[in-house]
């Protein structure tokens, strides 16, 4: 058998079936959490490892003194200890647009969702109360509301399209880095102060990474008082950006009218947690971007990530390109994408 790639979770087949026809053997782990499986790939020597939302620590690193490349299938970087990898000279590849679609559509389905009290409706609808349908005089249309982003990447900016060609919403948004000409092009108006973007919005989507120390909170109570008590708040991104008992204050003293999650403080959430009782909340489990589509997408994007790593290549999709200053990647080609 030739070079191993050590899956944390199964992936899909599409993925699995470039893994075997580059010769690489695939390994699905057989236990779970970080003790299992260091076990597993001390045992194994991976050449890569592959992981869609569980933690590579350093830990599992010093697991595998060969590893190469950790394939990140999707986004988000927060579960990858990104410095060790980078010290390492361990290539971290991800498939950054192979899900945005899918992730910008739940946002539209948890305003949409939230915006005609959806939740609400179906679980009364079906307790026997077909005259549920008098009580939604506080249920809106989204054209000609606002629309108000915070952070207006690659998600961001596929919401703000959706939100303005499909449902006739104006769109402003508040983003650090991009200039007022550049969020223009994305047809958002950008907004130089939070707060005063806050006060305008109808319905409030936070669409950034998590970047500790600098994003965890940016959504907290004096941003939640800022809001409309008609407002409603989306958070498809991650769910320390929002500060979680603030929001469950805001939501049960009416301060803000509702919330559509998607991600939260603790993953996997327990039955016990609070915000899942809070009122006017509707949640998914951090789902959004997992359809048949942008599962397929991020298999293949990060699977040819590996491959390229493992024979010894650059490849143009990796997280930090500060690892290419390790000794071990001096000289190397860069592959073809």
């Amino acid at each position: 058998m030739g070079k191993k790639v050590f899956l944390l979770r199964d992936a899909d087949v599409s993925g699995k079936k470039l893994l075997w026809d580059a010769g690489l053997e695939v390994v699905v782990a057989k236990g779970t959490g970080e003790s299992a499986w260091i076990e597993e790939m001390q045992r194994g020597q991976p050449a890569a490892i592959l992981t869609r939302a569980d933690r590579v620590s350093a830990a599992m690193m010093d697991a595998c003194p060969g590893l190469k490349a950790i394939g990140k299938q999707g986004i988000g970087l927060d579960c990858i200890d990104m410095d060790v990898a980078t010290q390492r000279g361990i290539q971290v590849v991800y498939a950054p647009v192979s899900n945005v679609n899918a992730a910008a559509e739940h946002t539209m389905f948890m305003i949409k969702a939230c915006a005609r009290r959806f939740s609400y409706v179906d679980r009364v609808f079906r307790g026997g109360n077909f005259d549920v349908r008098y009580g939604l005089h506080n249920t809106f249309e989204l054209s000609g509301r606002t629309l108000g982003l915070i952070g207006c990447g690659h998600v961001g900016s596929r919401v703000a399209q959706k939100a303005s060609l499909g449902f006739g919403m104006k769109v402003i948004g508040y983003d650090t880095f991009l200039s007022k000409e550049q969020m223009a092009e994305l047809g958002v108006e950008k907004y130089d102060d939070k707060f005063e973007a806050l006060k305008a919005a109808d319905v409030v989507i936070v669409q950034m990474p998590l970047i500790e120390g600098v994003t965890n909170n940016t959504i907290a109570k004096a941003e939640l008082d800022a809001m409309k008590p008609t407002a409603l708040l989306i958070n498809c991104s991650r769910g320390e950006i929002v500060n979680e008992p603030d929001l469950c204050e805001a939501l049960k003293s009416g301060s803000i009218a509702g919330a559509g999650l998607d991600v939260f403080w603790n993953e996997p959430t327990h039955i016990d947690d609070e915000i899942l009782h809070c009122p006017n909340v509707i949640a998914s489990p951090h789902s959004a971007a997992q359809t048949r589509e942008a599962v397929i997408k991020m298999a293949k994007m990060c699977v040819n990530g590996c491959l390229a790593v493992v024979d010894g290549k650059k490849w143009p999709y990796v997280a930090d390109k500060a690892v290419y200053d390790h000794p071990k990647w001096a000289g190397k080609e860069w592959a073809e994408v």
